[in-house]
């Protein structure tokens, strides 16, 4: 009942309960879908914009643990960057500079004595 068979992705051997490989195969199947995802949430959440594919050019392989699940340290460390060049260099402030503010026009009587 244990006939070896061969994965669909590779040539090596699979015993035929190998629910395990499978498993792990899946796994780096998806992590890599996985660290991509997580890439765009904590971008998301830190207002960071990222270009359209821009987690299409990201090596995974470095953002994901010794388990293959997406790392959030590593994941954080390759935002950073980003998060520091979107900052903005000067604090905004309103009201300051000039303003050109033209009030109505209000004809005011004129206090002088000598016009009465």
């Amino acid at each position: 009942m244990s006939d070896p068979q061969t994965d669909s992705h590779s040539s090596a051997q699979v015993p035929a309960d190998g629910f395990e490989a499978v498993r792990a195969e899946v796994q780096r199947e998806y992590a890599t879908r996985l660290a991509k995802a997580e890439v765009r949430i904590q971008a998301a959440q830190a207002g960071i914009k990222l270009g359209d594919g821009f987690t299409d050019y990201l090596d995974t392989s470095k953002l994901l643990d010794e388990n293959g699940n997406p790392s959030a340290e590593a994941i954080g460390k390759a935002l950073a960057p980003l998060a520091a060049a979107q900052e903005p260099r000067f604090a905004p402030i309103a009201g300051v500079g000039y303003n050109r503010y033209d009030p109505p026009a209000v004809r005011r009587p004129s206090l002088d004595v000598r016009k009465r």
